[in-house]
């Protein structure tokens, strides 16, 4: 049987089963249509791979509520990228070998980031598949980015900035502009659009109609990937410098970092940092950088510490590892999810699925490491092209993983804290890994506002 069939008329089969997806990757609900059986019963969409009908069928909304099923795949997937998260936060300052690389390479905390945009994508493709009208859903994505980005400016702008001495607040001339959720919505957005305008209205029967029908899609992500590479490498990097503000008695110190370089990827003269310099000012950055537990930089490496004899003076100077030219590639992150999306809406049979799924990620991977290997190193903070390519085919890989175990194998007892968590990632987030929580806690001392459940003198 094809991988691609065509969607059979209610006389001419049974009913579909329709999959809830969990949401749109900023926590709206919606169903999607999986599979049929040839049937007037439904079969359940864990019965089995072998001998599944591949055809569709368009049933009334009476049998569609009746058959409405969860992709639980989907929720499993965000609540392990959740649990993921808290781990890496709360446990890579004891163990610095899970926490962010310094620079090149990746560890365990340096795929959290491209598992949520790869969610986002995927939520997409299911979410906007049947769109009565693009207006008002142009409109309602426009708002749910906006409230994302401006909750990121909130929680990761500096509001919260001197937790042990319950202060709050922040200087608006000092505030960080990009962080997570901000990178998380300019992804959702573009993907969002670009799922509900410019898509053609025709029946995906084949791999080449499947081409035709998002190529746009596939032309926005192959543009914005040229672009990044262009720009990585083709832009000049001149010498620059920063002033760090000591004691306010005295007046700040300044550092100067020699480049006059092109196409560096290095940590002081690469044109990421430069585009954020320019465009968004020293004020506006990351103030504690990724590069300073880099042996060069810190005596605790790869941990923070103290800077070594002659560290190079670039080592304190500000970095945002979610900059304006590294969230270009964290778009084509998030398009790759989509059309993991589209692969569930169109393809009906589980194993066409699960091979599809296989090849593209395996092809992913691949490329990411050959090209690492040539030259492109995959680094997490400059989110280079060879970065997309390893973190968004493991992402494939491991949704596949579980897609396979929860929703067509039907393991479902030992999962069941991570699809909680899946269902109440963005609450979990506000609460755990923006520390609203501790601030909370925080708020209930004895005596000092440093005697409190969270830390105790």
């Amino acid at each position: 049987m094809g991988m691609y069939e065509r969607i059979r008329t209610e006389e001419e089969g049974g009913a579909g089963d329709r999959w809830s997806a969990g949401g749109d990757g900023v926590g709206n609900g919606h169903d999607v249509e999986m599979g049929t059986a040839k049937a007037p019963t439904p079969r359940s969409p864990t019965s089995g791979v072998a001998g599944r009908s591949s055809e569709w069928s368009c049933s009334t909304p009476d049998q569609r509520q009746r058959n409405a099923r969860r992709l639980v795949s989907l929720d499993v997937f965000r609540g392990l990228s959740v649990a993921l998260m808290i781990l890496v936060d709360d446990a890579g300052g004891i163990f610095p070998a899970i926490n962010h690389s310094p620079w090149n390479g990746v560890t365990l905390a340096d795929f959290v980031m491209p598992f949520f945009l790869f969610i986002v994508g995927v939520s997409l493709g299911l979410a906007y598949k049947n769109l009565e009208s693009r207006a008002p859903a142009t409109r309602k994505a426009l708002f749910r980015a906006l409230k994302l980005f401006l909750l990121g400016l909130f929680l990761q702008g500096g509001y919260f900035h001197s937790l042990g001495n319950l202060t709050f607040g922040v200087d608006v001339r000092r505030i960080r502009i990009m962080g997570i959720l901000q990178r998380i919505a300019i992804a959702y957005l573009v993907a969002a659009l670009c799922e509900i305008w410019p898509k053609r209205d025709e029946m995906v029967k084949s791999k080449s109609s499947e081409l035709r029908k998002y190529w746009f899609q596939w032309a926005v992500a192959a543009v914005l990937s040229v672009i990044y590479v262009s720009l990585l490498y083709g832009l000049a990097v001149n010498d620059w410098e920063y002033q760090l503000p000591l004691e306010t008695s005295s007046p700040p110190q300044i550092f100067s970092v020699k480049c006059g370089i092109r196409g560096d990827t290095g940590p002081a003269c690469n044109a990421v940092g430069m585009i954020d310099r320019k465009l968004l000012g020293f004020q506006h950055l990351y103030r504690r950088p990724i590069y300073a537990r880099m042996k060069e930089c810190s005596v605790n490496s790869p941990d923070y510490g103290p800077l070594p004899p002659n560290a190079p003076t670039w080592c304190q100077a500000p970095f945002d590892p979610e900059g304006l030219l590294s969230s270009v590639m964290a778009v084509v992150t998030c398009f790759v999810g989509l059309h993991f999306g589209h692969v569930i809406v169109h393809v009906k049979d589980h194993r066409d699925r699960v091979s599809h799924w296989g090849v593209a990620s395996s092809c992913l991977v691949a490329v990411g490491l050959a090209m690492d290997f040539f030259g492109m190193p995959v680094n997490k903070a400059l989110y280079t092209f060879s970065y997309m390519c390893v973190t968004a085919g493991a992402a494939g890989i491991l949704f596949t993983t579980i897609y396979l175990m929860v929703d067509v194998i039907g393991v479902r007892r030992a999962t069941t804290i991570l699809e909680w968590m899946g269902k109440h990632a963005l609450t979990i987030y506000v609460l755990a890994a923006s520390n609203l929580l501790p601030i909370i806690l925080q708020g209930f001392y004895w005596d000092n506002p440093r005697n409190n459940v969270v830390c105790f003198n």
